[in-house]
């Protein structure tokens, strides 16, 4: 599909005499990139390694290059920068390229003499001025996002490793495309020895079609997949800065646990070892503290999920669980995290009356469980919540714990799974925390579009507020006008948070929390939606959206976890004063915990 103009020239060239001048050279090579001067050798496509390219996909894809450093939701580091332009490049390339050679066979005349020098230095200044604006403007942006989210400016370093990181990217993608297009034309070479000429091209591209489907949605991703959990297995086995073995027998993995230590997982180890003593929360409410009780099971307890999910019950028996106020079963993130900011927010919000369960279902990180661990998550949580729901639901009314649901990114899509569910309609929760979720929860995507007339996409009212309320790192609780019932749905959600925002559909149409009135204040007002380069620079932010300070992308802050679980608890004799003051000390008080992790990392 590509013309097979080199842009270096050819040896068939005619080279302008020594006399020549500027612009007889400058038109000569304006003529090179844009193939108009035809060679022999344009009858075959270019090899495999061959330097040689379609002068229309240069153009388009030169375009493509300065829309991809229009500003996203979060700032990018260099090496993602020069990923996106890459393949944005190449995406350019490919259209230019591929409606060229559809507008040769065709037929149809190309511009030549007078009107093709025209064009083609008109086109050659306009991608000129539309790359300088943009490679000036991503400076400016990036550094304004870096400000608003309290992170360093780029220095001079950046620009080489975007563009090294660009060049190989797209020389691997467009080696890629030749090989499948070599592929092609092996099969329909083959075919035609037998077949008339249009039914094998025919039945080439329909089984190259079919052979990359195989390979991608089967073989390539499943052994991908199969590999990442093996890798991330391993990982598993060490421990985070600061994680150390517990004793209590209020944890899982202390005195007369059920389940070991080292069969915790990395996250699970590290959720266990941390949180507020009961002198922190003593200095804090001035006495009366408990202890609070922190329950968890990994992958690596036991064989089943079934079996999994009935220790977990027996170590919330064993724990004593079920005689505290509040009882939060958590379904945890791909890897078994629980945010420390949500749950010491409400450790310190009930003075360590608590117990927090958790229940790991994957060795994969988020981002990946995202694409692998969409069923697992939804069984480990009703699996775990049918067990507890059913042993909660019957204690006396009077005695028992509130039962509140929690899920941080993927893990927020299983309470969505249990809220959906008949198994409490007879006992119904007392509420749930969802924060961060994913563009793939079905619950909040369609409460995002039947939301109410005038309520902003980051920011939706869904019925006045009567059981569902979505706020953000200002608490926006308060602000629908309905009653809130006794059962109460949080969803905590930043508008620049790329895991909640992104969608396939952004690719192909503007999505509505970036048109107008719709905006976040966290979202640059610089960003624009380009068809394809917008879905794809999002796409590529999700897995950064944990590398931000908190209160931006997908980092929560413990003040905004607490204000959300006030809404969601509605603790009695608790004011705004006092989520404000604790929320105050709370962000503090992680501050002070990140400082010492990372000076007992180096």
């Amino acid at each position: 599909m590509e013309g097979v103009t080199p842009v270096t020239g050819s040896a068939t060239d005619v080279a302008p005499a020594p006399e020549a001048s500027l612009a007889a050279r400058g038109l000569m090579i304006v003529r090179n990139l844009t193939g108009a001067r035809r060679r022999a050798s344009s009858t075959r496509p270019p090899r495999i390694l061959e330097p040689t390219f379609s002068g229309v996909g240069l153009v388009v894809g030169a375009l493509f290059i300065a829309v991809s450093l229009e500003p996203s939701l979060l700032p990018r580091v260099p090496l993602v920068q020069g990923l996106a332009t890459g393949v944005s490049f190449m995406a350019g390339y490919g259209l230019g390229a591929g409606a060229h050679a559809v507008w040769n066979y065709l037929e149809v005349p190309n511009l030549r003499g007078r009107a093709l020098t025209v064009v083609a230095w008109v086109v050659l200044g306009l991608i000129g001025v539309s790359l300088g604006l943009a490679i000036w403007r991503w400076v400016g942006w990036q550094n304004g996002i870096r400000r608003t989210f309290g992170m360093e400016e780029l220095d001079p370093t950046a620009w080489p490793i975007v563009i090294g990181m660009g060049l190989v990217v797209a020389a691997t993608v467009l080696v890629c495309a030749r090989l499948l297009r070599a592929l092609f034309r092996w099969g329909n070479a083959l075919l035609r020895r037998w077949l008339p000429r249009r039914l094998a091209v025919t039945l080439a591209t329909a089984g190259l079609v079919v052979l990359l489907w195989l390979v991608f949605s089967g073989v390539l991703v499943r052994g991908a997949f199969i590999g990442a959990n093996w890798a991330f297995s391993a990982r598993d086995l060490d421990d985070k800065v600061g994680t150390r073995e517990v004793t209590s027998p209020l944890r899982s993995g202390g005195e007369g646990s059920l389940v070991a230590w080292e069969d915790l997982g990395r996250q699970g180890r590290a959720f266990l070892s941390s949180g507020p003593s009961v002198e922190e929360l003593d200095s804090w409410s001035g006495g009366g503290a408990l202890e609070p009780i922190r329950v968890f099971v990994g992958l690596r307890s036991a064989d089943t999920l079934d079996e999994r999910a009935q220790l977990l019950l027996d170590e919330l028996v064993r724990t004593g669980a079920f005689d505290r106020d509040v009882l939060v079963l958590a379904t945890t993130t791909g890897t078994g995290l629980i945010d420390a900011n949500a749950a010491d927010s409400i450790e310190f919000l009930y003075n360590g009356d608590t117990a927090i369960a958790g229940l790991q279902y994957s060795y994969l990180p988020s981002w990946l469980s995202l694409l692998a661990d969409q069923r697992a998550v939804t069984d480990a949580t009703q699996a775990t919540f049918r067990l507890v729901h059913d042993y909660w639901a019957a204690l006396p009314e009077d005695s028992r714990p509130e039962l509140y649901l929690y899920g941080l990114s993927l893990g927020s899509a299983g309470p969505e799974s249990v809220l959906g569910s008949i198994d409490i309609l007879n006992e119904p929760v007392d509420g749930a925390l969802l924060t961060g979720p994913t563009f793939l929860n079905l619950m909040h995507n369609e409460l995002e579009r039947s939301r109410d007339e005038g309520s902003p996409a980051w920011l939706p009212v869904v019925g006045e507020g009567r059981t569902v309320r979505f706020t953000g790192e200002d608490d926006a609780l308060a602000e629908p006008s309905g009653t809130w019932g006794s059962t109460r749905v949080v969803y905590l959600q930043h508008g620049s948070d790329p895991v909640v925002f992104f969608s396939p559909v952004t690719f192909y149409r503007e999505p509505e929390w970036l048109q107008e009135g719709e905006r976040a204040p966290d979202v640059s007002p610089q960003m624009n939606w380009f068809p394809l380069i917008t879905g794809w620079q999002t796409m590529l932010d999700m897995p950064a959206a944990g590398s931000v300070p908190e209160g931006y992308g997908h980092m929560y802050t413990a003040k905004a976890n607490l204000q959300a679980w006030v809404g969601v608890t509605d603790p009695d004799d608790w004011t705004a004063a006092d989520t404000e003051a604790l929320g105050d000390f709370l962000n503090e008080r992680r501050a002070e915990r990140l400082t010492l992790l990372e000076q007992l990392g180096r």
